[in-house]
């Protein structure tokens, strides 16, 4: 009954931990593609290939449904992956949509057509790939219209964080916002669009402002997969161990990890 959770390194974690909280009795197998991060630089080519490899590792670890807790790889992969690859007995889910409806206010499956919502200007905080692929634009005017997108590359942010150097990264978020604000300079909501970025979610928040709401993925990804979960049990594929898997060193990514989320945490070799 395992479900995966796909990062190219450790920020999808935050997407797993929430998802453990929400869905304690579900086996995951996360598996963080460290030996090729960041994704954020590379081609849509080259992360749709790498993306499917680490989705075929999971299906090997009995996942019949995986959760893309990537960004860039929903982005850049993930239509793609859905309209020409997916066998018929596997679901691939990707982090934008959840984020989205919390956004425009619906629920999963309102279909009807796109509609003026409370929030007009929006702070998008993502990866250079992300912006890149406008995936989450397109994703929003199947739902809204009228709402107005700025979106700022973070580059080296990730980094920085997988390098567990804080002060760097908030250094470099305080950087981003300062250069989106000179373009909106009145945003009312602000989307972290990077699972690494709710680490940093303090900091987003002190340089944007009390008065723009952020919204973060982990929480809003996991009740979404539990509400899915409920509709389709049919993908909780038959995997029955939890575990970290890595392409990287499993020594170094475990003590990264452990870092990362201020608790032990044991990766294996993928």
């Amino acid at each position: 009954m395992a479900v995966g959770v796909f990062d190219s390194g450790l920020g999808g974690l935050t997407v797993h931990q929430a998802i453990a909280a929400r869905l304690p009795d579900v086996p995951l197998v996360y598996l963080g593609d460290n030996a090729h991060a960041p994704y954020g630089v590379r081609t849509s080519d080259d992360i749709y290939q790498l993306t499917c490899a680490a989705v075929e590792r999971l299906w090997e670890e009995g996942c019949d449904l995986v959760i893309l807790a990537c960004n860039t790889a929903s982005a850049a992969a993930l239509r793609r992956m859905q309209e020409t690859w997916l066998p018929e007995d596997k679901r691939v889910l990707g982090v934008f949509v959840p984020m989205i409806e919390a956004l425009t206010e619906r629920g999963w499956g309102d279909n009807s057509p796109p509609r003026r919502v409370a929030v007009n200007n929006v702070a998008l905080f993502a990866t250079p790939a992300t912006v890149a692929s406008r995936a989450f634009q397109r994703e929003l005017a199947f739902r809204a219209v009228g709402v107005d997108v700025e979106a700022q590359p973070c580059g080296g942010v990730v980094d920085a964080i997988e390098m567990g150097d804080e002060i760097l990264a908030e250094a470099l978020v305080h950087s981003h916002v300062e250069a989106l604000l000179r373009r909106m300079p009145s945003p009312e909501a602000a989307i972290l669009g990077c699972t690494h970025y709710p680490l940093m979610e303090r900091a987003f928040q002190a340089a944007l402002g009390q008065n723009v709401k952020v919204y973060s993925q982990a929480g809003l990804v996991a009740e979404s997969l539990a509400d899915y979960l409920q509709r389709r049990p049919e993908f909780v594929g038959p995997g029955q161990v939890s575990k970290f898997l890595t392409t990287g060193d499993p020594k170094r990514v475990s003590g990264k990890a452990t870092q990362f989320l201020r608790r032990s945490i044991q990766f294996e070799a993928a």
